[in-house]
């Protein structure tokens, strides 16, 4: 693992303003966020605060907020957010000497919406392939290395049996060294063994098993009758 816990310090703010007004941002605040696996799952309605999490601790770590590895200099003209400028990691004890050189930062953010611009710039040819295989040309060819890899929805663009290519080229990294965040909804994505899942949402960030995420029992509940959940929404 690269980072053990991730924290910010505010002295003031107004709590009705964002991103101080998500639960899960006060959370940050209050306790910081420990990382206790290699890889960490951010699950959460839409509007939780997920997304801006990851883009946060991304941008901590000093990966560019529109996506891309760290040794690639920032495509975005903006600064960092108001929380990503903030945040803070203390080390791992394999992460001292990466955390502690700002030139031996390794990793790489890769966000659903901006992944073909990053990919592109990285040397990647994403036009002569799908949205999912550029995607999946990243996981092969700039996953491979100990450092931070933070992900924003992959499976956004990705097939059933390409997540679980996903898991698996997840699953090689950790052993190589790296270590993983990210936020999703996949159930798929969150059933691999070992990781660890944060559930965000108006409680804030609490630690939870899979069996027991509400997305799991809505696509269990879902797939056994669909009808129970379309009545609903369709006339």
């Amino acid at each position: 693992m690269i980072v053990e816990r991730a924290y910010a310090h505010v002295p003031t703010y107004e709590a009705d303003k964002w991103p101080w007004s998500v639960p899960c941002v006060r959370r940050l605040l209050a306790d910081g966020l420990r990382f206790t696996a290699p890889v960490t799952f951010l699950v959460g309605e839409n509007g939780s605060g997920k997304s801006t999490l990851v883009e946060a601790l991304a941008e901590g770590f000093g990966l560019d907020s529109w996506g891309g590895s760290h040794d690639w200099r920032y495509a975005s003209r903006r600064g960092k957010s108001v929380l990503g400028e903030r945040i803070r990691f203390d080390a791992a004890p394999g992460g001292r000497r990466m955390l502690g050189s700002w030139s031996a930062r390794k990793g790489f953010f890769l966000r659903a919406e901006t992944a073909m611009d990053a990919l592109r710039r990285e040397g990647f040819t994403p036009d002569s392939v799908s949205h999912g295989e550029g995607f999946l040309a990243a996981f092969r060819g700039k996953f491979l290395q100990p450092g931070l890899y933070v992900m924003d929805e992959p499976e956004a663009a990705l097939s059933f049996s390409s997540c679980l290519e996903l898991l698996g080229h997840i699953d090689q990294l950790t052993q190589q060294g790296g270590q993983v965040i990210c936020a999703t909804h996949s159930p798929l994505l969150t059933a691999l063994p070992g990781a660890d899942i944060v559930e965000v949402g108006e409680h804030g960030m609490h630690r939870i098993q899979w069996d027991e995420l509400a997305l799991v029992d809505h696509w269990r509940r879902y797939l056994t009758d669909p009808q129970a959940y379309l009545r609903h929404v369709l006339d």
